[in-house]
């Protein structure tokens, strides 16, 4: 309906607004400052990436209720990973907030979100661009990996403050004998995250076929 049409519109660019503003402010203050800007880019940008990456929870819903119909488990995988790492990980850790990796994650994140947002307002519009819709299917499938590998060695670099603060570990008193030793369970998803992108890129290469394989645009709602 155009009032559905319409809200998804509006919830494209609120994204766009936010990815192109923190991809243009990493641009600009790299160029300002050079690497002296990588250290401190969560502590310029990480509010407004908190907020897009909670933003982007509406994404499932929209699914759910049928508005979109993209495929529910790779957005579902795609997005948890996102909030896993940024809130769980990187926000849990002042440590690891001064990071290389995190100015590395939050570029290819940006960079992969303002190409999709440009092209969902786009398509809402009825607007096809075949370069932009080419650079839509194709930009994540090196991108998505160097993501998924930016956010193992996010992990990895946690590990020792995770283990010598004991961050979201918990041991139950007696007569309880059992305990949560936190690292255990980054370790364990570190696995995950692993399967997670061969699922995740085999879809992405369906995705590029559907929309690319015959030379046809067709819309996507995602």
């Amino acid at each position: 309906s155009f009032t559905m049409n319409t809200y998804l519109f509006v919830y494209d660019l609120m994204q766009f607004c936010g990815h192109s503003w923190i991809f243009t402010n990493m641009i600009i203050r790299f160029m300002s400052f050079g690497k002296d800007s990588l250290a401190d880019t969560f502590y310029s940008i990480g509010l407004v990436m908190r907020l897009c990456q909670l933003l982007s929870v509406l994404e499932i819903l929209h699914i759910l209720i049928g508005i979109d119909k993209s495929r529910l488990f790779p957005r579902f995988l795609q997005i948890t990973e996102r909030i896993i790492v940024l809130f769980v990980v990187i926000n849990s850790q002042e440590e690891v907030q001064g990071k290389y990796v995190v100015c590395v994650l939050f570029f290819l994140w940006n960079l992969l979100d303002v190409v999709r947002y440009t092209y969902n307002m786009l398509a809402r519009t009825g607007i096809y661009y075949l370069p932009l819709t080419w650079l839509n299917f194709s930009l994540c499938i090196p991108l998505y990996p160097l993501s998924v590998l930016a956010k193992a060695f996010a992990i990895c670099v946690s590990l020792p403050y995770f283990e010598s603060l004991g961050t979201y570990s918990i041991k139950l008193p007696f007569p309880f004998v059992f305990s949560i030793y936190f690292p255990y369970i980054l370790k364990i998803y570190l696995l995950v995250l692993f399967i997670g992108m061969c699922f995740i890129i085999q879809n992405l290469f369906s995705e590029r076929k559907a929309y690319l394989g015959t030379g046809n645009i067709k819309k996507k709602r995602s």
